[in-house]
Parts: structure tokens; sequence; C-alpha cells
């Protein structure tokens, strides 16, 4: 072998170092950037997302970020750099919290309805589909006795069922009922004592509360339909569009989702910090229940949550997601209770009549 032949080889060989030198340390960036992104998301929904909508909006990535540790996790232990490897593996055990909210290990305790408690749950019905049969309403009354249910609070909900109301033929298994703001109502088996209103300003959404008595103990239950996204409005409205023969330049699309979506989530932290202070003057053990059109760990979720207890993580089972619309599953819809109260069960029922899960929860006292 000549010493040219031999030159060409160290030099294509010193070549392929620098390639490898070079894409291993792009690697090593990518892996430290998801490292801190995801940390920045994991802490984004401590600031209200007025003035921190950049660090807020990391909050909603957070699913991919974990994903995307995951995967460097891997790339590094395949190459068996462990000492690279810590970052992604810190990174994710630092996100066991969160993804305790939409993921619990453990079974559901069949037998919690056969104890005493009160029985909750929580349901966005889309104004029935707007039909006029109170067909869709039956239905939805009938699983609610299938589920022992003994409060339920409904968001967009509609009383008129064509020349009938639906409040006339659920007073019989519901006996007391509520009447918020719009399409707020709480349904109850139990005495209600008191009841006040929450409206917010500039917007359709509101938040109301009953004060109700059971068991001899008196619970105050929030009902709560905070700001929507607006990502759907305007999807739609592009779609409209379109159908008309305008064109829709894609640029222009994702800057209204994102300008809606902004506007959205700063609506939803002030209506969010209203009821949060409203919460502070409660004399009696709260349950939060409520379609609150935000995900875990946003600043909403913490705010509403404020010092109570997120009833999935405390007895929920398997993957939870509670909104079926399009192909997002996620976690909007809630319900929290205060210290005083135990959580027996946890779940959602996956009924087909709206846009949304119900969540179902058995609570009792310490």
């Amino acid at each position: 072998m000549t010493n040219h032949t031999l030159l060409y080889e160290k030099d294509n060989n010193m070549g392929k170092l620098a390639v490898q030198k070079y894409f291993s340390f792009m690697m090593l960036i990518i892996t430290f950037l998801l490292m801190i992104f995801t940390f920045t998301g994991l802490y984004g929904g401590e600031v209200p997302p007025a003035g921190n909508t950049a660090r807020a909006m990391l909050v909603y990535a957070l699913p991919f970020l974990i994903a995307g540790n995951i995967i460097f996790l891997i790339y590094w232990l395949v190459l068996r750099r462990f000492h690279w490897m810590l970052m992604p593996l810190i990174t994710l055990l630092c996100c066991i919290p969160y993804i305790g909210t939409l993921y619990q290990f453990g079974n559901l305790d069949e037998t919690a309805d056969a104890q005493p408690g009160l029985k909750i749950a929580s349901y966005n019905v889309a104004m029935f589909g707007r039909e006029t049969s109170g067909f869709m309403a039956q239905d939805i009354l009938s699983e609610m006795k299938k589920q022992k249910v003994d409060i339920v609070c409904f968001q967009e909900y509609n009383d008129h069922a064509g020349d009938k109301k639906n409040s006339d033929s659920y007073k019989d298994y519901f006996p007391y009922m509520a009447v918020g703001q719009g399409d707020m109502v709480i349904y109850s088996r139990y005495p209600i004592k008191k009841t006040k209103n929450i409206n917010f300003e500039m917007t359709n959404n509101s938040a109301m509360w009953a004060e109700i008595e059971a068991n001899e103990v008196t619970y105050r239950v929030y009902n709560a339909h905070l700001e929507t996204t607006g990502i759907n409005g305007t999807l739609h409205r592009a779609a409209k569009m379109s159908n008309n023969g305008i064109e829709v330049e894609s640029n222009s699309l994702v800057r209204a989702i994102y300008g809606n979506y902004t506007i959205g989530m700063i609506a939803r932290s002030g209506q969010a910090n209203i009821l949060a202070m409203d919460m502070r003057e409660a004399q009696v053990p709260i349950i939060v229940c409520g379609d609150f059109n935000d995900v875990p760990y946003s600043y909403v979720y913490n705010t509403m949550l404020g010092d109570k207890i997120d009833g999935f993580k405390e007895c929920g089972s398997g993957f939870m997601h509670t909104f079926r619309g399009g192909k997002k599953m996620v976690r909007i819809d809630y319900i929290f209770h205060d210290k005083a109260l135990h959580g027996l069960s946890y779940y959602k029922k996956e009924l087909s009549y709206s846009d949304h899960y119900p969540v179902f929860m058995k609570l009792a006292t310490k």
C-alpha cells in the first residue's frame, strides 16, 4: 500500500470522526435544550400567562417534550454514554408528578359505591346536541342513575326539549336544582341551602356554587365553565371561508389560532383568580367541578387546585382524557376536593352524547 493511499485513508477516517463528533455534539445540544424546555414547562403554570405567554405555552407541549426525553434517554443508553444519559433521566424523574395527572397505576375500587359517601359528577353536555326530543337528556339521566350520582354539575346545559323542560323529568331523581348564568346548572338529591352565580366580564362563560347539606354535612360545590380555547371557532371560520372560495393562508391561520388561544389563556387565568378568591371565603368543605378548558399543570389548573386535592391523582386509574372532539385527547374536565374529604373512586365514562366525557367521583368525609 502506497504512502498516498495510507494518507487518503487517514484523512477519510479523520473526516468521518469529525462528522461523528459534530453529530454527537448536536445531539447533546438538543438533549440539553429539551431538558431546559421541559423544566420551563413544568414550572410554566406558576406564573400568570399575561406577559409570560411563551413560558405558559410550554405547559401544553409537555407530553411532546417528555416523549423527546424518552427518545434521547434510549439514544444515549444505546451509545453507552451514561454521563449524558443522566440529563433526560433526571428530567423524566422530575416529570413523574405531571405524568400522574394523566395516568395512574392501579385498579379502580369496585366497592366504592357500596361505601358511605357522596357521588359527584361533572359533565359538559354540549347543549344535548340541541336536539328537541329530550332523548339525549333522558339517556344522560339514566346514566346518572346507573352510576348512583348524588350531585351532578352540568356545563352547556339546555333545559328546553321542544315544548317540555328537561328539569321536569330530572326532578324525580334530583329533587333539588340550582340554576346558574346561562347554561350552568347543579342537580342534587340533597337539599340546596344557598347558591351564588359568578359571572365573568365580556364572555358567555360563568361559574356558580351551591351549598348542599348531605348526611348532616354541608358542602360547597362549585361548577365552573372557563373560557374556551378559540381553536375550534377559528378552524370553523377558516373552513367556511375556504368553502366560499376564499383562500386561507397557512401562516395566517396559525397566527389566528395562536392569537385566539393566547387571549383565551389569559382570560381563563383571570377567571380562575376570581374563583380562587371566592373559594377562600368558604366556611365549609369545598368540591370543585367543571370544564376548565385547560390542561394539568397550567396556571388555571394550579390556581383552581390551590391547596385542594386532584381527585384523579388520589384515586383514579389508567389514562385520563376528557375531551373527545377531533384528535385532541386532553384532560380539561376535573373534580377537586377539600382536604377534609377523602376520595374513594374517580373515573370517566366514554359516552358519545357530547364532545366531552363525564367524570365521576365518590367522596367520603375523613
